[in-house]
């Protein structure tokens, strides 16, 4: 995993599958309360009650087997050295497992696919016996009382802005938040050190992360972002007076505002499946490529993996991006060992 330069300058509740438990499950809405305010229960012991987004959840005993319906608590159920038992991916082919999680295979040899994010097998779930679930309100809020029917539930309301905090709901749930707190905490002091030594290096150094998804406008990726929290992380800044906002993780740039992406160092990423989306994408690319303001951009453009840079929303991917910046301008990685 190396950034590029383009050429111009750029992871037992459940019992038997039956059919008497899927029908009640799928006779079973949504409509749990939100909890408002600080998820979690820090005491480690079981039974234990654990609050999250969607209420509260009674977890009579340390989880086991973990059944991820988001990518981000794949990764996070791995991070925690816990065994994945059931996983979603975003659409059919896409390599659940990526690179940088290393050798992960003791923790994934039973785990099934059980279809999209959006559209979850609760039968193969069931098969599956997980004695917990993790994902996200954004993701299935609309099954989670079908969900937690099946095994202890816990959502968050989102993947992407509390993606720290999620790695501590789970490590709460399985019995490990000081672990949890523990692994945030090593990723924040190895970010903001590796950050210290390019600012010392190079102490004007900004960036900017613009991303193709095959739109009519160009993404900006705000502070809100993973990208732009694991930059935050770093120290290093924004351009001043760049456009920003807490209310999205982007900000669309059109043809005519290109140079509002502008910095000293400019992250291009794009996301690329096969098919039209990927054909989108690409076409997008070519054509603010060959817009005469892309050559009046004043920084450095590096081509980054956007499975990485942009989709990863974990330590596991976060630390990858910190080495990658590492790399890139050339100082200690901050690596252990």
């Amino acid at each position: 995993m190396t950034m590029t330069r383009t050429p111009s300058r750029f992871r037992a509740f459940a019992g038997a599958a039956s059919a008497t438990l899927l029908l009640a499950l799928t006779a079973c809405g949504g409509g749990a309360d939100t909890t408002e305010g600080q998820y979690g229960n820090a005491s480690g012991e079981y039974p234990m009650t654990v609050e999250h987004f969607r209420g509260s959840a009674e977890i009579p005993e340390q989880p086991l087997r973990i059944a991820a319906l988001d990518p981000s608590y794949i990764d996070a159920t791995m991070l925690l050295g816990a065994e994945l038992v059931a996983y979603t991916e975003y659409r059919p082919g896409k390599n659940p497992f990526p690179e940088y999680l290393g050798d992960i295979t003791e923790l994934t040899d039973e785990a099934v696919n059980v279809g999209t994010i959006a559209e979850p097998d609760l039968e193969k779930i069931v098969e599956a016996e997980p004695d917990l679930i993790i994902s996200a309100d954004v993701r299935q809020g609309e099954m989670y009382d079908q969900l937690n029917k099946i095994a202890p539930t816990i959502f968050s309301e989102s993947t992407g802005p509390t993606w720290k905090e999620n790695v501590v709901l789970l490590g709460e749930a399985l019995g490990k938040k000081d672990e949890a707190e523990a692994k945030v905490a090593a990723y924040e002091a190895r970010a903001a050190a590796v950050g210290a030594e390019i600012l010392e290096k190079a102490p004007d150094t900004t960036y900017s992360f613009l991303r193709f998804v095959g739109e009519d406008t160009l993404r900006l990726y705000s502070s809100n972002s993973f990208i732009g929290e694991i930059m935050a992380d770093t120290g290093i800044p924004r351009p001043e007076g760049q456009p920003d906002t807490d209310e999205s993780i982007l900000v669309e740039l059109s043809q005519e505002n290109l140079l509002d992406g502008d910095a000293t160092f400019i992250m291009e990423s794009m996301w690329a499946p096969e098919g039209e989306e990927g054909d989108a994408a690409r076409a997008q690319q070519e054509k603010f490529h060959s817009n005469p303001l892309w050559d009046e951009l004043t920084g450095e453009i590096v081509q980054v993996d956007d499975s990485i840079f942009a989709s990863s929303v974990s330590i596991q991917g976060a630390d990858a991006v910190v080495t990658e910046l590492a790399e890139h301008f050339g100082v200690d990685p901050q690596l252990e060992g």
